[in-house]
């Protein structure tokens, strides 16, 4: 029996590959403000803005290419059953050959109707660029497949029960600022093997049982190749 090893990423994940996060000084997400492009009342608000906001990352995103962090995380599924948890809404990990990819908080690859009650079904965007013309069946406007602040995140249980069964844990790339997602850690078994990666790490406030690694994502993941692969 191959051990299950969880990977839960975030945007320190990406950002090697150069996509802008949160707290990037000069990124896109600087020049707005979040409730203006983040939030089911910007939507509702101004439906045109929002779109073109995120039409923006998606171009961005597809003009991107995975890092090695990536790579090598898809180099372990020859020797661990390994399902990534993601909060990142881009697809860099599938991009990078990883089989089994939850996203916690959605995939801007997609879109989704904006209608009530069918947030649960997706459609893929052409291209980076989603129209003010484009709908759903129902004829409801089709909106980023992004969970924004305010909502809900369908996918937690399901990655509280990936985590809750992992013999391997490990956690890259992200502050663990970000709620409900970062109370995500503490379902990891006690008999788990758990590291957190991030240039950072030795400051974070995390159970004592996890294994911290002050790297990059990419320098982490090659320290944990060697050590389990060799």
């Amino acid at each position: 029996m191959r051990k299950k090893l969880v990977v839960f990423s975030g945007a320190g994940m990406s950002a090697e590959s150069g996509i802008s996060t949160f707290r990037d000084s000069g990124g896109l997400w600087e020049k707005y403000a979040i409730e203006d492009v983040a939030t089911p009342e910007a939507w509702r608000r101004n439906p045109d803005l929002v779109t073109d906001f995120y039409n923006q990352r998606r171009k961005q995103i597809i003009e991107t290419e995975p890092n090695e962090a990536h790579r090598i995380i898809v180099q372990l599924e020859e020797k661990y059953d390994v399902i990534v948890i993601t909060q990142n809404i881009d697809d860099l990990h599938e991009r990078a050959g990883s089989t089994h990819v939850l996203h916690l908080h959605g995939n801007i690859r997609f879109a989704k109707s904006s209608g009530p009650n069918q947030e649960m079904e997706y459609f893929r965007i052409d291209g980076w660029k989603l129209g003010s013309d484009d709908f759903c069946p129902d004829r409801f406007r089709l909106r980023p497949h992004v969970v924004w602040f305010g909502e809900d995140v369908p996918m937690y249980e399901k990655a509280i029960k990936e985590i809750e069964s992992a013999e391997i844990f490990i956690v890259i790339g992200t502050s663990l600022q970000v709620y409900p997602a970062a109370g995500l850690i503490h379902y990891a078994s006690v008999n788990s093997e758990k590291w957190i990666i991030d240039p950072n790490a030795a400051e974070f406030s995390v159970p004592n049982s996890f294994k911290k690694l002050d790297k990059s994502a990419s320098e982490g993941m090659k320290y944990l190749l060697n050590r389990w692969m060799n």
